[in-house]
């Protein structure tokens, strides 16, 4: 049975001949709007009338969007970890997630924002000393440029509006924060946290991979040889690691703030009240084994997202060496390096510079944005199959 789009609190109001029932405050009680076939089967009686209200949670509202948003704001400028521009269109981007009336993907943003942030600046002293600048100076990750802030997350972004309108669609009265999530429905919400799980994961296998020991091996080759640190495609078991647990930590908080339909139980019978399975066993209900099964699934997805990105980077993206040092030439702002002498600064101390791998058909940034598309329509198609739900479901 298809639990049909109410938004959930942790609180369900019974009533039995006008008498209402005890409130169960734990969310297993609440499991939203009864169709007309469940209350014909289940209450055929006219003296049993159920009578469900449940109330808002865990709803993205002004008074938290709008100082956390400006507290992002703050760190970004005070830190210098992104551009002017950048500044400007994440503040943007956070505005189009606070939109939702999910608070789920305005946390997504922020988490992705500070593990990002903060795993950029883990032993940046050594960082810089591995790479080069496309200028010529010490590499190393600078502030990040407004095409870097769309990259990560421009596909979320698009389809949180998406997912907006069809909520708006759904309930009648326009109030979207009125709805959960059933088991194997609303395939757009996969997507969504797959976009990040995705981009998490390649934001920490970037840049605590290069921290390896171990030289990192080139995932395109045929014979998986050893490049320098920074290339493109090149990975290393660190790395891989942890690209898994960028993705954990958005899998982890995806879990705890998705709105899902619960399995309900009645306090007094212990009979299943409202949708009587749990997804793994046909029903919308979402348990323990269905949450557990989730993270497991978005960690892992998310996880192979930064093979994915090394793997378009090996392919389509240049990795471009200084021919003197032998050290990876990076583009500022993730833009292509390049080739030409006059833009070497003088006392740069780099010599001729020659590709090392890749088409140099696309930047980093094009890469990014190539990959968050395809784990996100990747993850909506396998989600689809997996739960039996027509693709064309995303547009209704």
């Amino acid at each position: 049975m298809r639990v049909g789009g109410v938004f959930l609190d942790w609180s369900l109001q019974l009533q039995t001949d006008g008498t209402p029932a005890k409130q169960d405050a734990s969310g297993e009680a609440c499991v939203g709007r009864l169709s007309a076939y469940f209350r014909a089967v289940q209450y055929p009686s006219t003296s049993i009338k159920p009578n469900f209200h449940c109330r808002l949670h865990r709803r993205m509202h002004p008074y938290v969007a709008v100082p956390a948003t400006a507290a992002l704001v703050w760190r970004a400028y005070s830190r210098k970890s992104l551009t002017p521009a950048g500044i400007v269109v994440a503040a943007l981007t956070a505005i189009v997630h606070a939109l939702h009336p999910w608070s789920v993907f305005f946390a997504l943003l922020v988490v992705f924002f500070l593990a990002g942030t903060s795993v950029t600046k883990v032993k940046h002293d050594v960082k810089v000393s591995l790479t080069l600048s496309s200028s010529g100076s010490s590499g190393g990750e600078g502030p990040r440029t407004h095409i870097q802030v769309l990259a990560n997350s421009l596909v979320a972004s698009v389809l949180i509006l998406w997912h907006y309108r069809q909520l708006l669609a759904r309930d009648k009265s326009g109030d979207a924060s009125q709805g959960c999530w059933p088991y194997g429905d609303d395939l757009l919400v996969v997507g969504i946290v797959s976009n990040y799980a995705a981009v998490a994961a390649d934001t920490f296998s970037s840049e605590l991979g290069i921290l390896s020991k171990s030289r990192p091996h080139l995932l395109t080759s045929w014979n998986f040889r050893q490049v320098p640190p920074g290339t493109n495609g090149g990975i290393t078991l660190w790395g891989t690691m942890a690209g898994f647990l960028g993705a954990s930590s958005i899998a982890l908080t995806s879990v705890l703030l998705l709105p899902f339909c619960p399995v309900a139980l009645t306090p007094k019978t212990g009979k299943l009240l409202g949708d009587h399975q749990r997804g793994l066993e046909g029903g919308s209900g979402w348990g323990m084994r269905e949450k557990v099964a989730w993270v497991l699934a978005v960690t892992i997805w998310g996880g192979m997202g930064s093979l994915v990105d090394s793997a378009l980077g090996g392919w389509l993206q240049a990795s471009v060496i200084d021919s003197k040092t032998g050290k990876v030439i990076e583009g500022n702002g993730g833009a292509k390096v390049p080739l030409a002498a006059s833009h070497i600064k003088k006392d740069g101390g780099g010599g001729g510079r020659q590709i090392e791998t890749g088409a140099g058909l696309l930047d980093n940034n094009a890469v990014n944005i190539l990959m968050a598309t395809m784990m996100s329509l990747g993850g909506i198609v396998l989600a689809g199959r997996l739960w039996n739900v027509p693709l064309n479901s995303i547009l209704q």
